[in-house]
């Protein structure tokens, strides 16, 4: 060991006259631990919030979709799906077609944005048969063509599975004199997916009966694409779209909601920075204390530089000190963070209320990498709190220091 890491080692141990430095350096400690505990928290459950939301939006959507330029469509007779499912990563295809219109049951009527979609293929792209929450998925259960509802949706028409509706498409108003496409549906199931935006506003028909509806012809408006890995989007994008040509291409899911993910990453990082405050007065708690400290053991110094040691020993000492305390402080608020994340992974004793939120429990994912930023940042703002005491003992003459504590 190093005789200025063992001096250090000591001077964190011993007790002063008074008592008050070791405090001090207790305090300063348990402000890093503290601190590096908090981030590790906060940032864990941005990531389980993250990973949630990200999970159920993918559960209902794609990882890719493939559309054209002005809606143009692709047709039928195309050659695209095949195309798609030899590339590789790719592991579920599915055709749909997307529009708006309006829906009335009864007297009640609602806006309402409608998917056509292939019931023998959905399931490869979209957890849909795993959301329904009533009925079926069976599009021809009966004379009239299905139609499955959001569960809020569903509600605020009061409608159940086996009530009939009204679809109205805006498809055949192409003039002031023309009238919509209106056909009749049976509701044959309701799905919930936890997100209020697909719960409360969409509805899926079959395929078919969608082109019919909207008066597609022999188009389809695209293509759902999921994937082994969705970390694998970007390039398998770059991939299809070498294979494909204009007006058609590729969207990732992160491109399809990129201002949500992008301010869910910002908003990650600016708590990082916001509680990193805390560790930063654990680093002023640290500098006081070791300035302090180099006041106290002026006779110390004087007597190590008039033995022969160097400016940067005597600075190393207490940069030593500083790094000891963030090193403590880090290893200590580390094991307290993924303490109480393991115990709120396991046991959920903060939960939610499950009327309000899609969630019954503060959600929490531990990544290492986190983790190991948090530390090092503690350890950096601990390390640098030590650097100005540090310069300042290593000033000290050996003759002035040992005269004024003589």
């Amino acid at each position: 060991m190093r005789y200025e890491l063992w001096i250090a080692l000591r001077y964190l141990r011993s007790k002063s006259r008074t008592g008050f430095l070791s405090v001090i350096t207790y305090l300063s400690v348990g402000g890093v631990t503290v601190g590096v505990a908090a981030l590790c928290i906060v940032l864990s459950v941005m990531n389980g919030f993250e990973t949630e939301v990200r999970g159920r939006i993918l559960g209902v959507d794609a990882h890719l979709r493939l559309t054209s330029i002005n809606n143009v469509g692709i047709p039928l007779d195309s050659d695209m799906i095949t195309l798609v499912r030899q590339t590789a990563h790719v592991t579920g295809v599915s055709p749909y077609v997307f529009e708006k219109g309006m829906i009335r049951v009864g007297e009640h009527a609602e806006g309402i944005l409608l998917r056509g979609t292939d019931p023998k293929t959905i399931g490869e792209v979209s957890d849909l048969p795993q959301n329904i929450c009533a009925g079926s998925l069976d599009f021809h259960s009966g004379e009239l063509p299905g139609l499955v509802l959001g569960k809020f949706l569903a509600d605020r028409l009061g409608t159940i599975v086996g009530d009939t509706a009204v679809i109205f498409s805006p498809a055949g108003m192409t003039s002031p004199f023309s009238a919509p496409v209106v056909r009749q549906f049976v509701v044959v199931g309701l799905f919930q997916t936890g997100l209020f935006e697909f719960d409360d506003l969409v509805g899926y028909l079959d395929i078919t009966e969608a082109r019919k509806t909207f008066l597609r012809d022999d188009k389809i408006d695209g293509l759902e694409i999921r994937l082994d890995n969705l970390w694998n989007a970007a390039d398998v994008k770059q991939v299809i779209e070498n294979k494909i040509q204009l007006p058609y291409y590729v969207r990732t899911w992160f491109e399809l909601r990129r201002t949500l993910f992008s301010w869910m990453q910002i908003e990650k990082w600016m708590w990082f920075i916001v509680l990193s405050l805390i560790i930063i007065v654990a680093a002023f708690n640290i500098l006081s204390t070791l300035i302090m400290v180099s006041m106290e053991k002026r006779r110390d110094i004087g007597i190590l530089k008039a033995m022969g040691s160097q400016r940067r020993a005597i600075a190393r000492i207490f940069s030593y000190q500083g790094l000891l305390v963030g090193v403590v402080g880090a290893a200590l608020g580390l094991f307290l963070g993924w303490l109480l994340c393991f115990l709120q992974l396991h046991y959920k004793f903060v939960s939610l209320p499950s009327d309000l939120y899609f969630l019954d429990a503060l959600p929490v994912k531990m990544q290492p990498l986190d983790f190991l930023l948090v530390a090092l940042a503690a350890i950096l703002l601990s390390y640098l709190g030590a650097t100005y005491p540090a310069r300042q003992a290593a000033k000290l003459s050996p003759v002035d220091a040992i005269r004024d504590t003589g």
